[in-house]
């Protein structure tokens, strides 16, 4: 969770500040006006999928005793037609129907869909509310809708290519799986591993075993290894001890490829020897290419 903080901490300090600064937070000089709740729509952008109830009823109530004090944002996307649609502030929205109220104050603001898409991104990374599975949604969509690459979305976001790909893969999980990830009973750590599963038709049972044992991290990536096959005859393996350089330069490669990486130094010669990196399919290939740089087009 540390380096996702770390990431996060460096992309919001560029693309909030680029961004969202200007699009969702008021200008003194903007007036506010009263909107009928039943004329706002959501973020059709909205990458949250799921609202945290208990929070959500102390705001309605707050709200229905005291009213709300920050208007939301939203854009009139047909200036004749009195409907409009939430650029930031749903929690407000969702809580004040709750609570009964009719009306909401709320500043109306001229922003592209192109814009509205990105600050929807960046709010929810912000607060981060995201769960793991939203969050490699919300950068799906901005791929597909603004037609961008990984590489261009790690710009524009401010985030790093391989962290944005270790993301993205989570979508590659089968539908059955993905609920466990929403719900929080698999970490980004565990579905990771789970991806590493060569024996796909494997996964979702290994998957409700992890829940169901609780297994950690590591105990999960010694099974996903059992299961490919990695460990066949270890007695007539050499075992060559890695130097804790080689063993945080996998670390890194592992990061950075987001799959695992081996180092393998020759028995007799240390500073000699060889980098693995497995790859799951050919899209997963194209992936490690992508970071690599290497364009084959």
């Amino acid at each position: 969770m540390a380096s996702k903080d770390k990431d996060q901490g460096k992309a919001l300090g560029r693309g909030i500040g680029a961004l969202f600064a200007d699009v969702s937070e008021p200008a003194s000089e903007e007036s506010v006006v009263e909107l009928t709740l039943n004329d706002i729509h959501a973020n059709p952008y909205q990458p949250r999928r799921h609202f945290d109830q208990t929070a959500l009823k102390e705001l309605s109530q707050s709200i229905e005793k005291s009213g709300v004090f920050q208007p939301i944002i939203v854009r009139q996307p047909d200036a004749e037609i009195a409907k409009y649609e939430i650029i930031a502030g749903e929690r407000r929205f969702r809580a004040s129907k709750l609570a009964g109220q009719t009306t909401i104050p709320a500043i109306v603001r001229d922003v592209t869909e192109e814009q509205m898409m990105e600050v929807a991104v960046l709010e929810n990374l912000q607060r981060e509310d995201l769960t793991p599975l939203e969050e490699a949604e919300a950068y799906d969509s901005l791929m597909k809708k603004l037609k961008l690459t990984q590489a261009e979305v790690s710009k524009r976001l401010g985030k790093s290519r391989p962290y944005i790909a270790n993301y993205l893969r989570l979508l590659g999980l089968p539908e059955e799986v993905k609920p466990f990830i929403q719900k929080g009973q698999l970490s980004m750590g565990q579905a990771r591993t789970l991806l590493a599963l060569k024996d796909k038709s494997k996964l979702v049972s290994l998957a409700k075993r992890a829940i169901a044992d609780n297994l950690t991290v590591r105990q999960l990536e010694q099974i996903v290894t059992r299961y490919n096959g990695e460990t066949k005859e270890p007695a007539k393996k050499t075992v060559v001890k890695k130097s804790p350089y080689i063993r945080a330069s996998e670390e890194q490669l592992q990061e950075k490829f987001g799959t695992s990486v081996s180092i393998q130094a020759k028995t007799n010669k240390q500073d000699e020897g060889k980098i693995e990196i497995p790859y799951l399919s050919n899209e997963d290939l194209t992936r490690i290419l992508e970071i690599l740089n290497i364009d084959l087009n």
